[in-house]
């Protein structure tokens, strides 16, 4: 979808059409211990946007920024309909039994800070507004060390960092008034366990303790990772978190 016609084309998402996933949400509530939080997700505005316009993934995103910059009107009606069904997803979601939400940005790396600022950010904004109110929210990006502060101004209660900088100078960057989340490399899960230990130990020792910190990943597990290997990083946060 690469112009105005194919968005006026594009139908909106009909909620019902859903159910099956939170069905699955009621089922999953249900089955955890009543401590354990339960989160929900959807892509960005922008990600989402991208695999419309591209049709998968890209490394240039040469049609996303061509309809960008060409067609503005049409790339703002587009964004429009992708937060309408985003929000009525994830609002389907708190009200079957999530109760923290995760945005995941995960191509936005690929704009420059002014670009987010005028193609993105607004209907970004407009998403998190429209989500249910005391619902706790996590802005996720991957790429994003320049956007940082604009994704903060966007909204959500913690930062989703990437490996590619360096979490105790992006919090100080972000400042207290936001949790930060991450940010291990996904494949350091693929190496021997001392280099799991020493890399989940840098981590917690840039976190320093603050409060708001969630550790994560900088991104998913990979297919590839030993599950005894994420098994040994979970144990590893918890161990090194009670000293």
């Amino acid at each position: 979808m690469r112009d105005r016609r194919g968005v006026d084309a594009l139908r909106e998402v009909d909620p019902a059409a859903l159910e099956y996933v939170y069905a699955g949400v009621r089922r999953t509530r249900a089955d955890l211990p009543e401590n354990l939080p339960l989160i929900g997700f959807a892509g960005a505005p922008f990600t989402l946007a991208s695999y419309v316009v591209e049709g998968g993934a890209s490394r240039h995103f040469l049609h996303t920024k061509s309809m960008m910059y060409r067609d503005e009107g049409a790339w703002n009606a587009m964004m429009e309909k992708i937060v309408r069904g985003t929000a009525a997803y994830l609002r389907g979601q708190v009200e079957a039994g999530v109760q923290a939400l995760q945005i995941f940005d995960s191509w936005v790396g690929c704009l420059s800070p002014a670009d987010y600022r005028r193609y993105v950010k607004p209907h970004t904004t407009a998403l998190m507004a429209s989500l249910p109110a005391g619902v706790p929210v996590i802005h996720f990006g991957t790429g994003s060390a320049t956007l940082l502060g604009e994704m903060k101004a966007a909204g959500g209660d913690v930062i989703g960092l990437d490996w590619r900088v360096d979490l105790d100078e992006a919090w100080d960057r972000l400042g207290d008034e936001v949790g930060v989340m991450g940010n291990l490399d996904p494949l350091v899960l693929l190496a021997e366990p001392d280099v799991i230990r020493r890399e989940t130990g840098r981590i917690l020792h840039q976190a320093a303790g603050r409060p708001g910190h969630v550790f994560n990943l900088g991104h998913g597990v990979l297919p590839e990772v030993p599950p005894e290997n994420a098994r040994l990083l979970v144990d590893t946060v918890h161990e090194l978190s009670r000293r």
